[in-house]
């Protein structure tokens, strides 16, 4: 599956832009986000809370849809699933 990482969480990454990972074919969005845990943990940090919860502020994407219309942090992905990563952006 694909990861795509915005600008603002590239530094957290190596300043890669895309991930290309590798799991199982019944594997959840919770488990991609354990996966990169693993390899980024600065990158965890900034995309789930002290509970493993993602963070409100930040909306991930699956295939185009927000996860938190579907089943969250269960939501089911492919081999072919893309995740995008979108933390909100705030002003004034």
């Amino acid at each position: 599956m694909l990861v795509l990482i915005p600008g603002p969480l590239r530094q957290t990454t190596g300043n890669q832009a895309k991930l290309e990972i590798d799991l199982p074919e019944s594997a959840t969005l919770g488990a991609l986000l354990d996966h990169l845990a693993t390899r980024y943990p600065l990158l965890d940090r900034r995309l789930r809370d002290e509970r493993a919860d993602l963070r409100r502020y930040v909306n991930f994407y699956v295939d185009g849809e927000e996860c938190r219309r579907l089943s969250g942090s269960d939501t089911e992905l492919t081999p072919n699933t893309e995740v995008q990563i979108l933390p909100s952006v705030a002003g004034g």
